[in-house]
C-alpha cells in the first residue's frame, strides 16, 4: 500500500542534521586528484596485467589495459568526487575495472570485431550516412522477431541505427510506457527474449545499423528485485533507495522541485508503509509513485547499473538513451535536476563501459534548459567525457515555434546563443519523438525579439491543442497546471501539422501546406547538425491514434495518442506516389539518401545559424575541413520569401522541395513553406 499522503508531519528525524559538503572532493585541485589517479594506476597495472592476458589472450589484453590508460583518470576523477568522502576510491575503481574485465571477456566474437572497428573509426556516429529510427516494438513489428520483416522498410529510409522504446521487462499494470523497470535483465516477455534481442542485434548487425535501447538510471519500478531485497532489509541492497520517517526533509525538498506530473502524482516523495523495517517512511519517487528514484550516492548502486549495462553491452547493444539522467542528483534548495553528481556518474560510467565496449556510445535524455544541455556531451569549462549523443531538444521546440509563428527569429536568436558542443560529440536531432511537447523557450531569449516567454508559451499550448483562432494543429493539452497556466502539447507530427485537419474536411490546399510542413520539418533536423531521428510512422504521416482510449491501463495519458500502432493499410501504399502516405515516404527517403553522399552533414561540422533580412527564413551554414561549404535554408511561411542571392553564390541546390533555388533581381527565393539544401559543387 503506497501513497502520497501519508502521516502528519512530526518532529525532526534522524535525517534533519548538518548534510556533509557535497562538493568538499571537486574542490581538490584537479593536478592532485590527477596525481591520485595516476598512482592508483601504476599500484593496479602489474597485477592486472597477467589476469588480463589469461581472461582475454596476449593481443585482446594489450588493447584493454591501452583503453585502461586511457579512461582511467575519467573513471576514478567522478568516483572520487562521488564517494571519496566516505569510500576508499581506489578500491572502487578497482574492483570496477575488474567487472568490466569480466564483461570484456565475455563479449562474443561479432561484437569483439565490432569493438576493433569503432576503435579504428571512433567517431563512426558522425558519419553523414547515420540516420537513426525510434519505434515501439509492438507498435511497428508485434515482436523482436517480427521485426525482422522490417528491416527492408528501415534500409529504404537509410536508417543505420534503430532505437527500440522500453522492451526491458516493466512492472505488471501501469508503467509509464515501459519506464518503470522490474527486471534490467529481462526482456518485456510480450515483446520477446533476451536471446531474442541478441539475435535481432546481430540481423541489425549485418545490415550495418545499430540497435539502441533505453535504460533507465534514476528509479526502477518497485516490484524490481533490488527495491523487494531493500524493502525486506537484504543488506546488498541497503541504501538502493531513499526514505525519510517523517515530512521535514521531503517539504524542504519539494519547496524547490517542480512536479513531474502534476495533475496525477504530485509531489516527489510517497509514503511507504512497509518501509524502513515496517516503519515507513517517505520514499523518493520524482515520477509516479511506483518509480522509486535510486540512491546514486550509494556506490553499490553505481555497480549495479555498470553490470546491467555491460550485460546488454554484450548481447549487441550499441546504443544506450540514457533515460531521466538529469533527476540523478539530489540537492537541497534545488530543483534537483543537472547537479554535479549527475556528471559525475555519467562521465564514470561512460568510462568503465568504455573499458569492456569499446563499441558502445551514450544517448543522454537530457529535456532541459537550453544552458544545462551541452554539459550532458561533455562541454563543460574543462572537456569531460560523458554522452557521446543528446537530444537537441532546442531545435525541436523551436521547429514547432517557427511553423506555428511563421517566424523564425525565435530559433535565430536562442539557436545562435547556445554553447558550442565538444567535436567528439553530436547532437540526435528530431521533430517528434514518443513523448509530450514541453516548451522549453528561454525569457531571454524571447526577449531579444520583442515576445514575453510565458506568453508565447502560452500561445503554443492554445495553437497546438487547436484552440488558437486559425490554427491548423490537432493536438491535446498534457498535464495542465491550472494554478499556473503551464502544460505541454501531445499529438502525432502530421497532425500537429495540419494533415489530419485537412483529410477531415477534404481540403486540398491545406493537406499540400500540412505536408510540406512535415516535410519541412524534417529537412531541417535531416540537415542542421548531429544524427537525424525519425519517429515511427512520420515516414506514413500516421495521425494521431485514439485507440489508446480503449484501454484503461492508457486511457488517462493522452501521449498514447502519438504512439500510433503501424496501420497497415497506410504501409501498403507508401510506394504509392499519388497518397500521402507515399509522397511522405518519398521525402525521407530521399533526405537520407542525400544525406548520406554530403560529407558537409558530417555531425562534426558545426552549424552556424546566420542573420538575414527576412524574419520567415532560417538560414544555417555548415562546413568540414574535408568537404565544401554547406547552407541550408526553411521558410516558415505560407507565401514565398527571399534572402540575399550573395548567400547561396557559387553553390548548387542538391535537394529542394521545389526544384533549383531561383535567383531573380539579386534575391534567391523559396516559395511557401519550401526548404532548399545548397553545397559548393
Amino acid at each position: 500500500m503506497i501513497d502520497r499522503q501519508g502521516p502528519a508531519p512530526s518532529p525532526a528525524g534522524p535525517h534533519a542534521g548538518a548534510a556533509p559538503d557535497p562538493d568538499a572532493r571537486r574542490r581538490r585541485p584537479e593536478a592532485e586528484r590527477r596525481r591520485a589517479a595516476a598512482a592508483c594506476l601504476r599500484s593496479l597495472l602489474p597485477e592486472l596485467r597477467p589476469e588480463a592476458e589469461a581472461a582475454l589472450g596476449r593481443a585482446e589484453a594489450v588493447g584493454f589495459l591501452a583503453r585502461l590508460e586511457l579512461w582511467f583518470p575519467d573513471l576514478h576523477l567522478p568516483l572520487d568526487a562521488l564517494y571519496g568522502d566516505r569510500h576508499d576510491t581506489d578500491a572502487l575503481a578497482t574492483r570496477l575495472v575488474r567487472a568490466a574485465l569480466a564483461a570484456a571477456a565475455a563479449r562474443p566474437a561479432p561484437v569483439r570485431e565490432l569493438d576493433r572497428r569503432r576503435e579504428v573509426h571512433p567517431r563512426w556516429y558522425q558519419d553523414p550516412r547515420m540516420v537513426g529510427y525510434v519505434a515501439y516494438t509492438d507498435r511497428f513489428a508485434g515482436t523482436l522477431r517480427g521485426l525482422h520483416a522490417r528491416l527492408d522498410h528501415l534500409a529504404e529510409l537509410g536508417v543505420t541505427y534503430l532505437h527500440l522504446m522500453p522492451l526491458l521487462r516493466p512492472r505488471e499494470g501501469e508503467n509509464d510506457g515501459g519506464y518503470a523497470v522490474a527486471d534490467y535483465g529481462a526482456v518485456d516477455p510480450r515483446l520477446g527474449t533476451l536471446g531474442d534481442l541478441e539475435e535481432l542485434a546481430g540481423a541489425l548487425r549485418a545490415r550495418g545499423m545499430s540497435l539502441c535501447v533505453d535504460l533507465v538510471l534514476n528509479h526502477t519500478a518497485r516490484e524490481h528485485p533490488w527495491a523487494r531485497g531493500w524493502l525486506a532489509g537484504d543488506p546488498r541492497y541497503a541504501g538502493f533507495y531513499t526514505a525519510f520517517p517523517d515530512r521535514t526533509l521531503p517539504d524542504a525538498y519539494e519547496a524547490t522541485i517542480p512536479d513531474v506530473f502534476p495533475d496525477r502524482a504530485p509531489g516527489s516523495f510517497t509514503w511507504v508503509p512497509e518501509a524502513r523495517d515496517g516503519a515507513g517512511g517517505w520514499v523518493w519517487t520524482t515520477f509516479w509513485d511506483y518509480q522509486w528514484d535510486l540512491d546514486h550516492a550509494n556506490p553499490e548502486v553505481f555497480a549495479a547499473l555498470l553490470e546491467r549495462v555491460l550485460a546488454l553491452a554484450d548481447r549487441g547493444v550499441e546504443i544506450f538513451r540514457m533515460d531521466a539522467v538529469p533527476f540523478m542528483g539530489k540537492r537541497l534548495g534545488t530543483n534537483c535536476q543537472n547537479q554535479p553528481e549527475v556528471h559525475d556518474l555519467l562521465q564514470a560510467l561512460h568510462a568503465a563501459v568504455k573499458l569492456a565496449a569499446p563499441a558502445t556510445v551514450f544517448k543522454a535524455e537530457a529535456i532541459v534548459a537550453p544552458e544545462d544541455l551541452v554539459s550532458y556531451l561533455g562541454g563543460h569549462p574543462r572537456h569531460r567525457p560523458e554522452c557521446e549523443l543528446a537530444y537537441h531538444n532546442q531545435l525541436m521546440v523551436l521547429l514547432w515555434s517557427c511553423l506555428a509563428t511563421r517566424d523564425a527569429r525565435l530559433a535565430v536568436q536562442a539557436l545562435r546563443r547556445m554553447d558550442p558542443i565538444p567535436s567528439d560529440a553530436s547532437w540526435a536531432t528530431y521533430v517528434r519523438c514518443h513523448d509530450d511537447i514541453g516548451w522549453a523557450i528561454s525569457d531571454v531569449d524571447a526577449a531579444a525579439v520583442g515576445w514575453t516567454g510565458a506568453a508565447h508559451r502560452h500561445f503554443l499550448n492554445d495553437f497546438y491543442s487547436g484552440r488558437y483562432p486559425g490554427s491548423f494543429a490537432r493536438g491535446a493539452l498534457f498535464q495542465e497546471n491550472p494554478e499556473t497556466g503551464d502544460a505541454r502539447i501531445s499529438g502525432s507530427a502530421a497532425s500537429l501539422c495540419g494533415i489530419e485537419q485537412a483529410l477531415d474536411v477534404g481540403d486540398g490546399g491545406a493537406l499540400e501546406a500540412g505536408i510540406r510542413r512535415l516535410v519541412l520539418a524534417y529537412a531541417v533536423a535531416y540537415a542542421y547538425g548531429g544524427v537525424p531521428l525519425l519517429y515511427m510512422g512520420d515516414e506514413l504521416a500516421l495521425r494521431n491514434d485514439h485507440s489508446y482510449l480503449d484501454d484503461p491501463a492508457l486511457a488517462a495519458d493522452n501521449r498514447w495518442m502519438h504512439r500510433p500502432w503501424l496501420d497497415a493499410a497506410a504501409f501498403a501504399r507508401r510506394h504509392d506516389a499519388s497518397s500521402v502516405e507515399g509522397r511522405v515516404f518519398d521525402w525521407l527517403r530521399r533526405l537520407a539518401a542525400t544525406r548520406a553522399d554530403l560529407l558537409a552533414l558530417h555531425a562534426g561540422a558545426a552549424a552556424e545559424v546566420l542573420l538575414l533580412d527576412d524574419p520567415r527564413i532560417l538560414a544555417w551554414r555548415r562546413r568540414h575541413p574535408r568537404s565544401g561549404t554547406f547552407l541550408g535554408l526553411a521558410n516558415f511561411a505560407e507565401h514565398p520569401a527571399s534572402v540575399d542571392a550573395g548567400l547561396v553564390g557559387g553553390l548548387d541546390t542538391v535537394l529542394s522541395s521545389d526544384g533549383p533555388v531561383r535567383v531573380h533581381e539579386g534575391r534567391a527565393h523559396l516559395p511557401a513553406l519550401g526548404f532548399a539544401w545548397l553545397a559548393e559543387p
